[in-house]
């Protein structure tokens, strides 16, 4: 299901999301096929027999010599859209056929060949290095009749290797081809999980490698961290460069880093911008952070303007506080005012005058006979007076005449 829907197919790589796969008009629009091989070597081929061919089908296609063993990606007037995409024009370039579907003889002879793939790459390693070659074998991918094999490398100079076809194919008895590819190429066929922790775009999605340079990182205030700028091909990572259009853009908005801001007590420096917030950080010491003062872009323009007219303001971050400082936020209980204590006593009250009085209204006064209303009128601002009697006596001494009398 996974092969046929709409989804990408996540055991090849560079798959395509088939977003047509769902108008069954469109599967029937071009006798064209999209047939992928080994990692990301993928061919365009022309079914002129009208086999029934859909996602996911293994299929024998023309190749020199003999055949290839592939697996068809896109059917349809996607493949058409791919194509152009491409460059590859029917008209101009000769369009190989589909000869059938994949037999079991063909497969069998496919395993075969692919078992041999990582012995070989070993192999021509250490015939290479005998050689005394600068160049490193990346790859080596098998025909699917195990007739021909492609060594894929990697070179910084120019290298003959006129000596090396002949001891590969004396060693291997097949027809060989020698491919050069670059540092990210090897990288998108290897594949690898990058430090996003996703699948490398290299070998992902990425078709076109541009180069990256160092001021991409400088534009978007990134440390220059070797360490960190580097990718596992060893080169400069490719995602520099997704956002590096969005942040020139924005950074025209921003006054040149160069300008120093002169105020009545220092004379503030660049240090660092932040793009998404619009501020500017300015330090008093040009080398390090000192002193740090945020402020926005529009505040720095004003006291750059001030500063050519020959005045100085202040401060630097004055009347604009409220537009860099974080406006806190009072939350508000949505549900009620109630405290959550509200049923929580204060005090722990003991005694029955205690339990009487909780029995009364909250907001009510407690009644008064109708008698003694009068008689307490003038006894309602005296307050009464607390007696304490001490809970234990000492014990009295008594005299013997005491013990006399007692007893009469």
């Amino acid at each position: 299901m996974n092969k046929k829907g709409c989804n990408r197919n996540s055991t090849q790589k560079l798959s395509t999301f088939d977003w047509m796969c769902d108008l069954p008009d469109t599967q029937k629009d071009t006798d064209f096929v999209e047939v992928q091989f080994k990692n990301t070597r993928k061919g365009y081929f022309l079914n002129s027999t009208k086999i029934p061919l859909e996602k996911g089908d293994v299929v024998a296609v023309e190749s020199s010599p003999g055949h290839d063993i592939g697996e068809v990606t896109l059917v349809g007037r996607l493949v058409l859209l791919q194509m152009k995409k491409y460059n590859v024009n029917p008209e101009k370039i000769e369009v190989r056929r589909v000869y059938r579907k994949a037999k079991e003889t063909d497969l069998e002879k496919y395993q075969e060949a692919k078992a041999k793939e990582q012995s070989t790459m070993i192999k021509s390693r250490q015939i290479a290095e005998s050689l005394n070659l600068n160049m490193k074998i990346g790859d080596v991918e098998f025909q699917g009749d195990g007739n021909k094999a492609i060594f894929y490398y990697i070179a910084d100079e120019r290298v003959d290797f006129r000596q090396l076809i002949k001891v590969f194919a004396e060693t291997f008895r097949v027809r060989i081809e020698m491919k050069q590819i670059g540092a990210r190429q090897e990288a998108g066929r290897i594949g690898g999980i990058g430090p996003c922790g996703r699948e490398l775009c290299c070998s992902g999605w990425m078709t076109n490698f541009n180069s990256v340079s160092t001021s991409a990182a400088r534009i978007q205030d990134i440390s220059l961290n070797p360490q960190k700028l580097a990718g596992q091909c060893g080169k400069l990572k490719c995602c520099m460069n997704f956002e590096l259009d969005s942040y020139t853009d924005a950074s025209k908005n921003f006054p040149s880093k160069e300008i120093q801001l002169e105020t009545l007590d220092n004379t503030y420096y660049h240090f660092k911008t932040d793009v998404f917030k619009g501020a500017i950080s300015y330090s008093t010491s040009p080398n390090f952070a000192a002193n740090l003062v945020t402020i926005t872009a529009k505040r720095a323009k004003d006291v750059i303007a001030m500063n050519r007219k020959g005045s100085k303001p202040d401060l630097l971050d004055d009347k604009i506080d409220e537009e860099v400082k974080a406006i806190p936020v009072n939350y508000e209980n949505g549900v009620g005012q109630d405290s959550l204590t509200r049923f929580d006593s204060s005090k722990k009250r003991s005694g029955k005058s205690n339990r009487r009085s909780n029995n009364r209204p909250q907001n009510k006064p407690a009644q008064v006979p109708e008698n003694k209303g009068i008689e307490n009128k003038g006894e309602e601002n005296k307050k009464p007076e607390n007696k304490k009697t001490p809970r234990f006596q000492k014990p009295i001494k008594k005299t013997d005449n005491s013990t006399k009398e007692n007893e009469k």
